[in-house]
Formats: C-alpha cells, structure tokens, sequence
C-alpha cells in the first residue's frame, strides 16, 4: 500500500548532475492526486483504530504464556506421558515443595517437634490435601526435610511458596530454614520472567534510540520509527493472544524474542525507507511524491527481507518441542505485522510532518546528496579496488573464529547455570544435597499397569543410579513407584541413571510403563531440542536459498549469500 492510493511507475530518470535540482515538474509517471494526499490521514486512523482494540488484548498476552514442562515438550515424550497419568495419583499440577531445617552442630529435640507441628500445619492449606511426606532427619542429625505435596496455580505458587517459608521461619532463629524442589524452582522462575518482557522492552528501546539518534542525527526524527515499531508490537501481541486460544503455544521465551524482534525488525526496514525518502526529498521538491518514489526504490527490498524471515521462522513449525514450533508462528506475525507498519503507517507519517522532522539536517530540494563522502564511501571505494583480497582475508577470520565449534555440544544448563545469581531454591537445593541424597526431592517416577506392579519395582531398585524406591502406589488399574537419584537431578550421571530405568522397565511385559520426573523431563527437553536443532536449521537454510533464487533469478548468488550467511554465523557459537 502507498500513500498516494495507487500503483507507482517506474522512478525518474536521476538529475543531470550531482547538487543540481530536478526539474520542477512532476517525475515521469508519478502523479500526486488529491485523492492520494488524503490518503495519509485514513492510514493513520486506521492505525490509531488498531492500537485502540489491540491494546487492551496486548496486555493479556503474558497471562496467557505458558512455562511448563508441556510448554517444551511433544505431547509423545515420555516424560509428558507420565505427567499426564501422574495427574491420576497427585492430582493436576503437581509442585511439590521441600522444606528442609537445618541446625548446627544437631537438631534439637524442640526442632523436629516445630518441623513436625510445620507438617500438619501445611497438610491443612487446601493446596496440599494432607500430601505431606516427613519430617525425616537426615543421617547426620544436622537437618529434617518435609516434601509438601501442593498443586497451586502458576499464578498463586510464589504466594503458596512465601506462605510456607514463612510458617517455617516463624520461631527460633538459630534454626535456617530452606525451600526448594519444583514448586520453589517454579517461583523463582516467575520470578525471573515475571519482569523478563518489560526489561527486553526497555533495553531494546534504549539501544535502538540511541542508534536511530547516531544515525539521524535528529532529536525528533527518531521518534517516528520507534512510534511505529510500537504500533507493530501492540497489534502483533494481541494478534498472537487471540492465536493461543486456539492452541498456539506461547512462553516466557518467544514472547521475549517477540519484543526483540518487532522493534529491531521494524526499527531495520525503518531505516531503509527512511534514508531513501531522504535521497528523494534532494531531488523532488513534493514530498508525497519523494515518498512515492522511495517506497517504489525501497519497498521491494524490504518485502523481499521480511518474507524471507517469515517463511524462515515458519519452518519451525516441523520442530517437535512445542515451544519451538509455537516460536515460528510468533516470530512471523511480529515481522509481518512490522512489514505492514512500515509500508503504511510511517510513511504516512513522514508525509504528514514534511521535511522539518529531519531537523537540524532538513533535507533541501537540489542540495548535494552527501553519498559520495564520508566514512562508509571511503570503505566502499577500497573494497572496490581489491574485492578478493578482502574477502580472502575476511573468510580466513571468520573461520578461524568458528573453529571453537569445534567439539561444541549444546546442551541443557545446571538449575544454577540457569540464573545470573543464587535464588533461594537452588540455595535449598545445594542444602539439600549436603545433607540427604543428591537426588531427593527430584525423584525419578514410574507409572505402568497395576498388574506389573511388584516387577516394575523390582527392576527400579535393581538400577545402578537409584538409591531408594518407595512402596508402590496403585490407583485406577495403575501403579505408581518412585526412586531417588544418588546423582544430583541435573547431572549427566543422573539422566543416565534414567535411561537405565527406561530401559529395564521397558522389557517388563504389559507394563507398559513410562518414567518421568523432573530429571526425566529435562532429558527429554534436550534430546528433542537437539532433534530440532538438526532438522531445522537445513530447512531453513534451503528455503532461503530458494527464496533467494526465485528474487534474483541466479543460482550462484544464493549460494554465496548463503555461505556469507553461515560463515558469519559460526563465530557466534564458536
């Protein structure tokens, strides 16, 4: 869409000379109606009109993200599968917490009857239903833990958690008093993403201000292109919140990656259209018809650029983790809604302030373009003289800054690798380890038929890995059996001390047993994250070349764009 409501015909032919003015006329083909000047003021209404319904949906999107485990995982993992059945036993949306006491040199009598008189007292909060395991004292007598086994919603379980700190910290205070497990490692992660889109939004913001203010060198210009990304990040995110009622899957995490990619997207073809429309504005002394032919220069470009990163994020739809699957239909609305932003709402825009927005640097009909000096013409002019000394040289750094790929494996950060700091529940954690098997708290759970039950018991105790197996639990035709990691949760040892488990209750006939647990859970996200990985990315790298084919008719060009294109990203990972 163009602001003068019509189709653009080929550009003028330039001016006759560098400095001098076009002719007065109009340029060959382009006429400026009326009809096409009014058209500005119906764009922006129509924009105005987006944000006024898009606004209000905008603000939901956050409520409506979803970070757990089936958030990352295909509903055919088996981890998923067992937290399905799981629901059967522990009810839906099971977070256990574990509250664990710890004293020096020993517990006194007097604690272990506060952890006890603690028990009862969180077996009484409707959250728990009585689920409580413990107190137990660990082997040293130095600490007790107690597993609180709660169902809290994600939007109640830092309040439960808080609640429960709380009892267990109300009394003497040589006693310390710690709380982890998943319900303590999901509040923390609330935590963390609760501020994760308002800081991406802020930070983005600054530095895309002060690069439009480098650029432009204009304290007012700047203004419109961050207007419009705006625009386009409030109409994509309550694009997408009506999409996740239909099950699109959105997290904390591609909904950070969307405010990220809308403003720099946006922000990127801004640029583009910008600097042409300031070319234009040198050579024709109407801006509507500067802007014409800026976006019949431009415009091509830009849709080409933006269709290129659609089509390729949508290639993410054949990932199987949910969260990356559901990241390709987000990162495409962003940048489609940013494309549509761009080639509507700001050059209207632009058209309607005129030329004194570029102040202190108005661009004047017939001045000099300034193309032809500065800092990136004098770069230009000496890649021209020796352009296979140049991209010799920048290939030979490049690769040798990928050689860190190198023996590279991508794999699943520690629960503290996670955070920038120590949050309380990996400090419970750490407690936990040093007192009691590494792996309590984070038990490895097998779920199969009621009928195998003593086998499938029989075969988790007989596993290298696992410390201790509980009495079976049978509900429903099914059983329940859980085990406890000698490894800490997150541990390579740990995730093969599952696959073990995998393996001996899988030959049990009829079991038809699945093993979860949050080890199991986090295995799984790896293994399918890799699996992606491995698919993915080829994918994507193919259909760009075809795209790329397809817009510049050539196959040797696509296949040097895209060697650039890879050789510059591997020294990111390497």
């Amino acid at each position: 869409m163009s602001v003068q409501g019509k189709a653009l015909a080929p550009p003028p032919e330039p001016p006759a000379a560098p400095g001098q003015p076009a002719p007065a006329g109009r340029p060959h083909g382009i006429a400026a109606l009326p009809a096409g000047r009014r058209t500005k003021y119906i764009v922006i209404a129509f924009w105005l009109v987006i944000v006024a319904l898009a606004a209000p949906l905008a603000g939901k999107l956050l409520g409506a993200e979803k970070n757990d485990p089936s958030a990352y995982l295909p509903a055919s993992a088996q981890s998923t599968r067992e937290l399905n059945l799981q629901a059967q036993f522990t009810g839906k949306n099971l977070n256990p917490a574990v509250v664990v006491y710890v004293r020096q040199p020993a517990l006194t009598p007097a604690d272990l009857r506060k952890a006890a008189a603690d028990a009862r007292t969180f077996a009484a909060l409707p959250q728990v239903h009585g689920r409580v395991a413990g107190p137990v004292p660990a082997g040293d007598h130095q600490a007790t833990e107690t597993v609180v086994g709660a169902s809290p919603g994600s939007n109640d379980i830092q309040a439960f958690v808080s609640h429960l700190q709380a009892v267990a910290s109300h009394g003497d205070p040589g006693l310390h008093v710690y709380l982890t497990g998943p319900a303590a490692n999901a509040a923390d992660q609330l935590k963390v993403f609760k501020g994760i889109d308002s800081t991406l939004l802020y930070a983005t913001l600054a530095v895309v201000i002060v690069l439009l203010l480098l650029t432009y060198r204009s304290p007012l210009l700047w203004l419109l292109p961050i207007g419009t990304a705006g625009v386009s990040l409030t109409a994509a995110q309550a694009a997408i919140y009506l999409l996740t009622k239909h099950g699109l899957t959105v997290n904390g995490q591609s909904g950070g990656i969307l405010v990220v990619l809308v403003l720099g997207a946006s922000t990127d073809y801004a640029l583009l259209l910008v600097a042409r429309y300031r070319e234009e504005l040198r050579r024709h002394a109407d801006r509507h018809e500067a802007m014409a032919i800026a976006l019949h220069r431009a415009g091509p470009a830009i849709i080409a650029s933006a269709a290129t990163v659609v089509a390729g994020t949508l290639c993410l739809l054949v990932a199987q983790s949910a969260d990356i699957s559901g990241l390709g239909p987000v990162a495409a609305i962003g940048i489609a809604v940013g494309l549509l932003a761009t080639v509507t709402l700001l050059p209207a825009l632009l058209v309607t302030l005129g030329r004194w927005v570029f102040w202190p640097l108005r661009p004047q009909f017939g001045s000099a373009e300034p193309t032809t000096q500065g800092l990136w013409a004098r770069v230009g002019r000496a890649i021209a003289k020796r352009p296979r000394a140049v991209w010799a040289v920048t290939s030979l750094v490049l690769a040798a800054s990928a050689l860190g790929l190198a023996g590279y494996h991508v794999g699943l950060l520690t629960s503290a690798q996670s955070y920038r700091g120590t949050p309380s529940s990996i400090s419970g954690e750490q407690v936990l380890a040093h007192h009691f098997p590494a792996g309590a708290g984070e038990p490895v759970v097998v779920i199969g038929k009621a009928a195998a039950a003593g086998q499938l018991r029989s075969q988790l105790t007989r596993t290298a890995g696992i410390q201790a197996v509980t009495p079976p639990v049978l509900k429903r035709g099914l059983v329940m059996v859980q085990g406890t990691l000698s490894a800490r949760p997150d541990s390579p040892a740990a995730y093969t001390t599952v696959q073990r488990v995998r393996a001996n209750v899988g030959v049990v006939p009829g079991a038809n047993a699945v093993v979860g647990g949050g080890t199991a859970v986090a295995m799984d996200v790896e293994h399918y994250a890799t699996r992606d990985r491995n698919v993915t990315i080829p994918l994507v790298l193919f259909v760009v070349m075809v795209i790329l084919a397809l817009l510049l008719r050539a196959v040797v060009a696509p296949l040097l764009l895209i060697g650039t294109v890879v050789l510059s990203f591997g020294p990111r990972w390497g």
